[in-house]
């Protein structure tokens, strides 16, 4: 089964949805990871402010948090292997974001 793991810098959630400033890009990028889970992808997040001992556990995470500091945030895995750092995917990479991943859930099924 694909994992798509993000680790999130500190917020209070993970929706983009709380707190007075909503941030659309953080939104989306949700909608896009629960569409993923529904075509049986797994995707496990993590939030530094919530979560700090997933960011230890993962010695690769623990790795660029030591070497690009917490404003390299988010690090999203595939597999475990580093597929982004320091943002999240743009609307224009979405796209393919969705085919890579429809490509794998279909590998694995």
């Amino acid at each position: 089964m694909k994992t798509i793991q993000v680790y999130d810098p500190p917020m209070c959630c993970s929706t983009g949805i709380c707190g007075t400033d909503i941030d659309p890009d953080l939104v989306s990028f949700a909608t896009m990871l629960s569409m993923f889970q529904s075509n049986g992808i797994k995707v496990e997040r993590f939030n530094l402010g919530q979560q700090p001992m997933e960011f230890v556990r993962n010695a690769a995470v623990k790795s660029l948090l030591e070497s690009d500091g917490a404003e390299a945030l988010p690090f999203i895995f595939w597999d475990g292997e580093l597929h982004s750092k320091g943002r999240y995917p743009t609307r224009e990479e979405r796209p393919a974001w969705y085919a890579a991943a429809k490509d794998e859930a279909e590998v694995s099924s």
